[in-house]
């Protein structure tokens, strides 16, 4: 389908953000902890993929997503505050470079590209990430408010 090639002048974030858009909750959420270490959001979701096969230590999925909860819940009040990506029909590469650049234009992450990256994941996926971290608190026994 020729509509789904990328066009000569998509940004190198938007194919990325097409890539990440196809992770799971979890690998999204770990990565976004991550981001805050890494400036190059493909380093990032290499060290994930990494960590997913127990290739990296003592690091866990289980314990990068966790922090990543954390991260997704502070920034997420802010961004839902700014109104949220538009919902419809757009085509993803579209959708994905609106909601990047309302992230750049509100100053979230600027100085850390990856993590404007997967912060932008988030957002657009912001309703599987959202069922995934309350499903996690909830097992947990989480109490916050």
């Amino acid at each position: 389908m020729i509509s789904a090639l990328p066009t000569v002048d998509d940004t190198f974030s938007t194919e990325v953000g097409v890539i990440l858009m196809g992770l799971d909750a979890e690998r999204l959420l770990a990565g976004l902890y991550l981001a805050s270490l890494a400036v190059d959001p493909t380093i990032v979701t290499l060290l994930v993929d990494r960590v997913r096969h127990g290739a990296a230590g003592p690091v866990t999925l289980d314990a990068l997503a966790a922090a990543g909860v954390s991260k997704w819940r502070a920034a997420a009040a802010a961004l839902d505050a700014s109104g949220r990506p538009e919902p419809g029909p757009a085509p993803l590469r579209q959708a994905w470079s609106q909601a990047f650049r309302k992230l750049g234009a509100l100053g979230i992450g600027q100085n850390r590209s990856a993590t404007t990256v997967y912060l932008t994941a988030c957002w657009l996926r912001r309703e599987d990430i959202g069922k995934y971290a309350t499903a996690r608190e909830q097992a947990r026994g989480w109490q916050g408010h």
